[in-house]
């Protein structure tokens, strides 16, 4: 028998090709793309150009391609708290990137005064020209809340966890920013169940505005709480009830996917959760700190939602006992596979992982109700330590993010063909 790697291209010698129906976990492994980083929390494709840009939670975005961390995009350094869950925590790249070259950063403040310290903040950068990826710091547009004149932050709190930092465009066009509930032990201040903040929320904002726009985005007309209904509630919220929505994404439709929206929102003690949001169904109410995944929070019983019914996730886990083949306590929420490199048996199979258990899974995803099953472990053959993130392709093939390596890892399969007895990973033999 030969194993036969499926990573840069698929694979076939002669006339025999390899597509097997079903697939086991041990077939994937996870192979080294880019190493020597510190403490890396994001990995996102450039458009329109082959490489990457690699978000270190210290404060620096830095440019990658062909296995090589080169130039520094932005550096924060200097203004970046870091302590706990602070840090340099998001970056998404505008869907005309190629031709307004403007980049988005979520990061928590050093500077400022007061409870100014540690606030988030949402910022709006420009290229320096299409040669080069690095941020033109003359560019530099801080988004200002609820208004023109609006603060140039969004408090947070004296704790340090909980900021949540995943910025993504959706299939619509408009930016969403998952924000965690402030921090502190089952929201204190009640924040994700509270209309008039943006904390433990998932935001939706236009920011196809004119580089001169002082507030920096507008309030899509659909979003959910526009109009006051079911609740009057800052206009920026697409989403109530969140804890930690450290990772989310959306399954890709120009890819085969069906846009749906996945978060993964980190847990308290008792269930790490995975919600599952169809196309355009803003306006629900994930149920925190009321509910801790699909179950009444016991630590806070006489808490009141903001507005009901309460959307329990589609799946959970709870921490280790050795009675489930899931269990963990800080979910990484992933991506699901619409590459065309690994075999057909991994497409729509959303992964994610567990960072302090170190664990990898993957699981099929029904398109229409999200519900989970044949749910597989990649641990053992994957070996990236603690994953704060997943990343994506250009071509929709898939990237493992090691916090504890310093390193992103690129997903590959491994065939074995039976009865061959050489096989390389170039289609010769």
């Amino acid at each position: 028998m030969v194993r036969t790697l499926l990573c840069a291209a698929s694979v076939s010698v002669g006339l025999i090709s390899f597509a097997p129906s079903s697939a086991s976990a041990q077939q994937l492994e996870a192979q080294p793309a880019f190493t020597g980083l510190s403490s890396p929390v994001a990995f996102v494709h450039i458009p329109g150009n082959s490489g990457f840009a690699i978000v270190e939670k210290g404060g620096r975005i830095r440019y990658a391609n062909a296995g090589v961390v080169g130039i520094t995009i932005l550096d924060l350094t200097s203004e970046v708290a870091t302590d706990g869950e602070r840090g340099l925590l998001g970056l998404a790249y505008d869907p005309d990137y190629a031709i307004n070259g403007r980049f988005f950063v979520l990061y928590t403040r050093l500077g400022g005064t007061g409870s100014e310290f540690g606030d988030l903040a949402v910022e709006r950068f420009n290229r320096i020209g299409p040669s080069s990826p690095a941020a033109d710091m003359a560019s530099r547009r801080k988004l200002r809340w609820g208004g023109p004149t609006g603060p140039t932050y969004i408090e947070h709190s004296q704790f340090s966890n909980h900021n949540g930092g995943t910025l993504q465009f959706g299939p619509d066009g408009y930016l969403y920013i998952g924000l965690g509930d402030g921090g502190g032990e089952n929201d204190p201040n009640h924040n994700a169940q509270n209309p008039n903040s943006l904390l433990g929320k998932m935001l939706r904002i236009d920011v196809n505005v004119p580089d001169s726009d002082q507030q920096g985005y507008e309030v899509p007309a659909d979003n959910p709480f526009v109009e006051g209904v079911p609740i009057v509630a800052l206009p920026e919220i697409w989403a109530f009830g969140l804890r930690n929505p450290w990772k989310y994404s959306f399954d890709d439709p120009a890819r085969g996917g069906t846009g749906a929206l996945l978060i993964g929102d980190v847990g308290q003690n008792r269930w790490e959760e995975i919600n599952f949001e169809p196309v355009g169904s803003g306006g629900r109410n994930y149920g925190w700190r009321i509910r801790e995944g699909a179950h009444d929070n016991l630590d806070v019983p006489a808490a009141t939602p903001a507005f009901a019914p309460l959307t329990d996730p589609v799946f959970e886990y709870a921490p280790p006992s050795g009675a489930s083949m899931v269990e963990g306590r800080s979910i990484t929420g992933g991506y699901v596979y619409r590459g065309s490199d690994l075999s057909a048996f991994w497409r729509g199979r959303y992964f994610f992982a567990d960072f302090v258990q170190q664990r990898v899974w993957s699981a099929n995803v029904a398109a229409v109700t999200g519900t989970f099953s044949n749910v597989l472990e990649h641990t053992s053959t994957f070996g990236t330590g603690s994953v704060s993130s997943f990343g994506i392709d250009h071509r929709g093939e898939l990237y493992v993010v090691s916090y504890s390596a310093g390193a992103v890892y690129r997903l590959c399969e491994f065939l074995v063909a039976p009865g061959l007895t050489s096989f390389s990973a170039n289609g010769g033999s």
